[in-house]
């Protein structure tokens, strides 16, 4: 995976920030920002946070439109996180909100499930219909050790048992992100 530049991480978040604005006011959307037209096909989670608390997290693995438009749509994804829908997401929070991005490397599917690294790699973990993932500094932010990871992203995304990432029918993915945000 191929890092991006700072100008072009930049006119990411904005154009994200946009999106959201336009999603959020009903006005169509800026086509001002200009990105590379070599961007690469991605995966992306775009994150959503007010003073350092979730608002949304959505993303995709994998995705057939160039990363502009992928990340525009999950960015307005994130923004109607079905987590918040008690408490959705304003248009006075737009200016607030903090914007991270993650692009993501190809899934890996990993036979050992401890043989990945803690900060470094997320996890993508499915069985039958069933499937969760984390991105990789979950695991640091709570200070888990890769069994924990596992266990958690077992239960509390993938709704399995806590020991499902012990079982051989239950597949594990392993990839990496180039993460940015900006401020609010």
């Amino acid at each position: 995976m191929s890092s991006l530049d700072a100008s072009t991480r930049h006119t990411l978040l904005q154009m994200a920030r946009e999106a959201i604005a336009s999603d959020l006011f009903g006005t169509p959307p800026s086509d001002r920002l200009i990105v590379p037209s070599d961007l690469p096909c991605s995966g992306v989670f775009v994150t959503l946070r007010k003073q350092g608390r979730l608002r949304g997290c959505i993303g995709t693995f994998e995705s057939s439109s160039d990363l502009a438009r992928t990340i525009r749509t999950m960015a307005v994804s994130a923004a109607h996180d079905p987590r918040f829908i008690e408490m959705p997401i304003g248009a006075d929070e737009i200016s607030r909100l903090e914007i991270e991005i993650s692009v993501l490397s190809p899934l890996k599917k990993i036979s050992d499930p401890l043989d990945f690294e803690l900060g470094r790699h997320g996890i993508y973990i499915r069985r039958g219909f069933a499937s969760g993932c984390f991105l990789p500094d979950v695991a640091t932010e709570h200070g888990w050790s890769r069994e924990v990871f596992l266990s958690e992203c077992c239960t509390h995304k993938a709704g399995l048992e806590p020991t499902a990432w012990k079982d051989p029918t239950t597949e594990i993915f392993v990839f990496t992100v180039e993460k940015f945000c900006s401020d609010a």
